[in-house]
């Protein structure tokens, strides 16, 4: 029974007596039933409670997309473990990080990289590394398999951590968010009953599951209210249309729906089926929700969260989906705009800095206590660091990021942590890293150095290649520009406002 440990038992809830309901329709043509869901992860939480998972203990995985991931975080669940996602595009350098800040008990990891990251595991302390391909095979598949379905839950309450998000800050050093029990379930519950979701629904999935995107807003909510998964690998604009007559909902980021404005494919018809669009992750153009609008006779539901808190606000189901907004606060989320001087409450029209409290607010930065302090303060509002304004109908528009990330396909990405490698290579005297408008992502990453004084050298095709290793390529800088000096106000501190000015219109004259 999963009743005692709070998160299974609601995820589990809503399939019970419906074994057979088709959960998951894979790319393969694969049918996976909600009763061989569970059934999967009741093997992968006896698997790791024999590789010496206890309470409270992390794993951490490293793969690719698969329904045996999604398995593996239920079965983590249900072994009272603390699951902790991360991106199969992460270097080594950046993985080690991870896993000796976390110190997991075991680690997932595909089987093309094990033999870069085995020797990094173990010098972290990692009991256990296995593998798991794309295809859901490998020596974790092997290794569950030996083991019986019938599992019984480990009890956990509320407050008990769930899983650790990291998500990297201006300083560079990533963050790793601890979400509880109750975190997850109050978000996911919520979200299923705001956006309508039921057993009659079909989401297609076609986003990573090493965020909470993908993860804990697609599948818990899909899991919760009952609905099945069309789960793809990846986004591919011909599969999710070619899906949408079986679909009635999907989530995605902006660029999702700007790559499917330009196929050809995109009609009124070809979406007649569905009832719901939902966009995050990133801030949806305006001028994307009309075309969107115009195009297929629905509006775009976009909503406002991140890694701490899951989602904190989103335009409602019914009523008016106003686009450059992301709707008024969830039900029992509090969400005020502050003045970031003084924290006092700013009236509605001023841009300030947007605070959050509810029961979707996470415990904390796993090991930074002084992080923590910093950012949650002694009333249990989080200062999340983006800038926002109500307008006069109580909808909460997000101005800008004070914190100065870039988010490019709905991936953040963090200037300070690029900068620091940049002003390592020879030649580079400074730099100054931003996001600029894409047609595609939202925001490309653009790079901007100065020199040092007399060097020819490096080059951006050199610049390029000492990154190439060293961070995720999505991190990568798409466009690299030279400048004599870097624009600052009175204080030294770059201008980037200004940099954004005079390169804004790069990647759209490419």
């Amino acid at each position: 029974m999963d009743d005692e440990n709070h998160l299974a038992a609601r995820l589990r809830a809503a399939s019970v007596g419906r074994e057979q309901a088709p959960f998951a329709a894979l790319a393969d043509g694969r049918i996976v039933g909600c009763g061989g869901l569970f059934a999967a992860a009741g093997r992968a939480a006896a698997a790791l409670t024999e590789a010496g998972v206890r309470p409270g203990d992390r794993v951490a995985v490293q793969a690719e997309k698969s329904i045996e991931v999604v398995q593996l975080y239920l079965g983590t669940v249900l072994a009272g473990g603390v699951f902790l996602p991360l991106n199969p595009a992460c270097t080594p350098a950046e993985t080690e990080y991870f896993l000796r800040d976390a110190e997991p008990a075991v680690f997932v990891c595909d089987p093309d990289r094990v033999e870069a990251l085995s020797a990094i595991a173990g010098a972290a302390g990692v009991a256990g590394t296995f593998t798991l391909d794309g295809d859901g095979r490998g020596s974790w598949a092997e290794e569950t398999a030996r083991h019986s379905e019938d599992f019984r839950a480990v009890a956990r309450e509320a407050d008990d951590l769930a899983a650790i998000l990291y998500t990297s800050g201006t300083t560079g050093r990533s963050k790793g968010a601890m979400l509880s029990h109750g975190n997850l379930v109050s978000n996911g519950a919520t979200l299923a009953d705001c956006w309508r979701f039921g057993p009659e629904d079909a989401l297609i999935h076609a986003l990573p599951i090493f965020h909470t995107h993908g993860l804990f807003v697609a599948i818990n909510v899909a899991l919760i209210a009952g609905s099945s998964l069309i789960f793809m690998p990846r986004f591919d604009a011909d599969a999710v249309l070619a899906a949408m007559p079986r679909a009635t909902a999907m989530m995605g980021v902006p660029t999702f729906y700007t790559r499917l404005l330009n196929h050809p494919g995109l009609t009124a018809e070809a979406v007649a089926n569905m009832r719901l669009f939902v966009s995050g992750s990133a801030p949806l153009p305006a001028e994307i929700h009309e075309r969107w609008r115009k195009r297929t006779g629905h509006a775009i539901l976009e909503r406002y969260g991140m890694t701490e808190t899951g989602m904190n606000a989103s335009n409602p189901y019914d009523g008016d989906r106003r686009a450059g907004t992301v709707g008024p606060p969830l039900p029992g989320v509090e969400v005020k705009v502050t003045d970031p001087a003084t924290g006092a409450p700013l009236p509605d029209g001023r841009i300030g800095s947007i605070e959050v409290r509810g029961p979707n607010v996470f415990k904390g930065y796993w090991r930074m206590p002084e992080k923590t302090e910093e950012d949650l303060r002694e009333n249990g509002f989080l200062i999340t660091g983006d800038l926002g304004f109500f307008d006069d109908r109580g909808y909460l528009a997000i101005a800008g990021r004070s914190k100065d990330v870039v988010i490019s396909g709905g991936y953040n990405v963090y200037p300070k942590e690029i900068e620091a490698l940049i002003d390592e290579i020879p030649g580079v005297l400074e730099s100054a890293v931003i996001g600029l408008p894409h047609p595609d992502l939202g925001e490309g990453v653009a790079a901007v150095i100065v020199r040092e004084v007399g060097a020819e050298d490096p080059t951006a095709e050199a610049v390029s290649e000492a990154l190439r290793d060293r961070i995720a390529r999505y991190k990568q800088p798409r466009q690299i520009h030279f400048t004599d000096e870097l624009p600052r106000n009175a204080m030294g501190k770059v201008r980037k406002t200004a940099l954004k000015d005079r390169y804004g219109d790069a990647f759209a004259a490419k």
